[in-house]
């Protein structure tokens, strides 16, 4: 022990370089189900990106870093970088429309670095597929051997098809490297053991020889919590795209310890992700031979799942049998202590009674549910049958804790009113464009806490009575964090002026997301705005009847009083604070336009308006800035696009940063506990479940 260092300081440096040297062997050696660069602290050592021969039709793919994006098959994924609202847009489109883009595209344009990116599916990798007459992998030949059915003789086996004539030598050569580190691991544990074992006793006639215990190793040794919290961080909540192996980190953990193996298994099977029905088919046939792991599972995921890509219909994956309402049922019940069920429109015909009186009657542990976008016929009278009064199943309370119905259109009146009263513990609710009526709003019991509330574009509720609901009631006046009414111009608008008023002067200070777009917000309510912006970090001021001095308004200090004014109160007035926000929507305002933007707005982009650092703004306005390049740049700005939504974002300076400026590393990366697990800002889909955006809901959130 070096001077001056305590016990507790030795102990967690012996566990950091533990853990150090397990991921570097287990990760990076191929004998070992391990994948090169793919540990949290592996070596990264950098690599020419690979280069197809000049007669494919595939680009080349360019390594930023040594671990891929990992995406599913239909996703809109955040991606983490220096500048907010950047996204990974993964939909499957066809080459030649590839090449009319780059055609048109300016390579001199800097604006032309978009954040939807197009990904094309990978050239096909040189794996093995059994035939017809293949009697399965057993019988696969390597080195003139029959093999066991195992992961490594197949990475073995496709080491040698890629790597040509010198296959063996290198083969030959990466056996030695994992014999010699498995020799000088053994011979570590051999020194570590006679140092801490007693000597063996010399052989006697008729005694049985005792085999010393392997000591464990200081990761071993930690609590399991602390062991289930470092597993934990190598879980991929976004599957993977393609052939890419998936969990790569945890079937390295099952495959060092007998400790490691166990607390990987519970990580495994804890949070389900299925990105397609084969994976679903596979869970559960291993669900069948071992039941006792659907004990471990608290989340099943189907935010990813699709067929596109994998070259089947809807009737192709209804013959083929694997993700079906059967299976879904055996699945929920297998699974009796799960917690979070993330569903989608895609899944929706799948979701008949059994599976919803499994959600909503069985499952006492379930806590989050979201059926996105499920509005097709057989689900919505499927989701009558089991939610009505009729049902004497159903019980008089439910545990419900977050639930999510956004999108679900048809989802009759009559089924808010008995589902809304059972909800006693709910604290996040989406029901943004359904039919929610008012009796239903008011009937939340008291006990609940909301702290997310989406109510836009629910044609069926009326300004006073969600003001009201908002302000009064037990379950949502002092608890709220993320508040949506967000209402379609086009066809109604939600809160008149008055009921703007009304709703300002009662919001709690607990918010930090406040959308009001198709709002009649005008000037008289920028003084009830004000103290507001002090800690909000979204607000949402689209299509609203401001114009761009009323906007520049909220970053101004009050003008002083005149001197020699009589005060009507004694006390004093506070200092002017200034607004807190991070993102500004002000799509659809007549006042602002692409010719004027810089001219009206200006002050909006200097330092001073710090934090502030996303603006969204409408499809015109942002083509507007994409013309303009020398100003952007000038003023440090730069355009972001996804889908139907733009937004014009502050750029960290490079360095050296001037004096008030922030940079890349200092900026502040966006994560918030009231985001549960989201990135940017302007979210307009409450989370229920706390993971990756991604899939489906990366749609619904941020590109519609």
């Amino acid at each position: 022990m070096p001077p001056g260092s305590t016990p507790a300081s030795s102990s967690s440096s012996e566990v950091i370089l533990a853990w150090r040297a397990l991921f570097s062997i287990s990760t990076h050696h191929p004998l070992l189900g391990g994948k090169a660069n793919s540990g949290p602290l592996a070596l990264k050592t950098p690599a020419p990106p690979p280069s197809p021969p000049p007669s494919s039709p595939w680009p080349p793919f360019r390594a930023e870093r040594a671990r891929e994006p990992r995406q599913s098959f239909v996703s809109v994924k955040e991606a983490e970088g220096d500048v907010p609202q950047s996204f990974v847009d993964t939909r499957v489109v066809a080459l030649r429309q590839l090449h009319r883009d780059r055609a048109t595209a300016d390579p001199t344009d800097d604006s032309a670095i978009m954040s939807t990116t197009i990904t094309l599916p990978r050239p096909p990798p040189q794996c093995c597929c059994p035939c017809g007459r293949a009697r399965g992998w057993k019988n696969v030949r390597l080195r003139g051997r029959l093999l066991s059915p195992s992961v490594s003789d197949l990475r073995l086996l496709a080491v040698k098809a890629d790597l040509g004539p010198s296959s063996t030598a290198v083969v030959r050569a990466a056996a030695a490297a994992a014999a010699a580190a498995a020799a000088a691991a053994a011979a570590a544990e051999a020194a570590d053991a006679v140092a801490h074992e007693a000597p063996i006793a010399p052989t006697v006639p008729g005694h049985v020889k005792t085999i010393p215990h392997r000591p464990r190793s200081a990761l071993e040794r930690l609590p399991t919590e602390i062991l289930d919290q470092i597993v934990s961080d190598l879980v991929t909540d976004v599957p993977p795209n393609g052939c890419a192996h998936r969990n790569v980190d945890l079937i390295a953990c099952r495959l060092t310890s007998s400790t490691l193996s166990a607390v990987a298994l519970r990580t495994l099977h804890r949070h389900i992700t299925i990105p397609h029905s084969l994976i679903f088919s596979k869970f559960l046939a291993q669900l069948g031979h071992r039941p006792g792991l659907g004990a471990l599972v608290r989340r099943l995921d189907f935010s990813h799942f699709s067929s596109v890509g994998l070259g089947r219909t809807r009737r192709m994956n209804a013959e083929i049998q694997w993700v079906t309402a059967a299976t879904l049922t055996r699945c929920l019940q297998a699974t009796p202590r799960l917690r979070e069920f993330l569903a989608q429109e895609h899944l929706e015909d799948d979701l008949d009674e059994g599976v919803l009186a499994m959600l909503f009657c069985h499952l006492p542990s379930l806590r989050a549910l979201d059926l996105c976008a499920s509005s097709s016929p057989a689900f919505t009278a499927a989701y009558a049958t089991v939610v009505s009064p009729a049902n004497g199943r159903l019980p008089a309370s439910l545990a419900l804790t977050r639930l999510s119905l956004h999108e679900c259109a048809t989802l009759p009146a009559a089924t808010f009113e008995c589902l809304i009263p059972r909800l006693g513990r709910l604290t996040h609710l989406d029901v943004s464009h359904t039919q929610i009526t008012h009796a239903a709003l008011a009937a939340l019991p008291a006990t609940a806490r909301l702290t997310h509330l989406n109510l836009g574009r629910c044609s069926r509720l009326s300004g006073p009575a969600v003001v009201a609901f908002v302000t009064t009631h037990p379950a949502a006046k002092a608890s709220l964090v993320y508040l949506n009414l967000l209402a379609d111009i086009a066809r109604f608008r939600l809160l008149d002026r008055a009921d703007v008023s009304a709703l300002l002067t009662g919001l709690p200070r607990t918010l930090r997301a406040l959308n009001l777009s198709g709002a009649r917000v005008g000037p008289p309510h920028l003084a009830l705005l004000a103290p507001l912006v002090r800690h909000l970090e979204e607000l949402s001021l689209g299509y609203t009847e401001l114009s761009s001095d009323d906007i520049r308004s909220l970053y101004q200090p009050p003008p002083p009083s005149e001197p020699g004014a009589e005060h009507v109160s004694s006390t004093p007035t506070p200092a002017w604070t200034p607004p807190s926000l991070r993102y500004l929507d002000l799509t659809g305002i007549a006042a602002i336009t692409p010719s004027t933007f810089f001219a009206q707005l200006g002050d909006l982009l200097a330092a001073r308006t710090r934090p502030l650092e996303v603006l969204e703004l409408g499809p015109a306005v942002i083509a507007g800035l994409h013309q303009r390049t020398a100003q952007r740049k000038r003023h440090g700005w730069t355009v972001r696009e996804l889908g139907r939504r733009g937004w014009f974002v502050r750029q960290p300076c490079p360095d050296p940063c001037p004096a008030g400026a922030v940079s890349a590393a200092d900026r502040d990366p966006g994560r918030r506990d009231w985001k549960m697990g989201a990135l940017w800002w302007g979210m307009k889909k409450v989370p229920v479940a706390w993971s990756e955006v991604g899939g489906l809901y990366g749609h619904y959130m941020f590109k519609k």
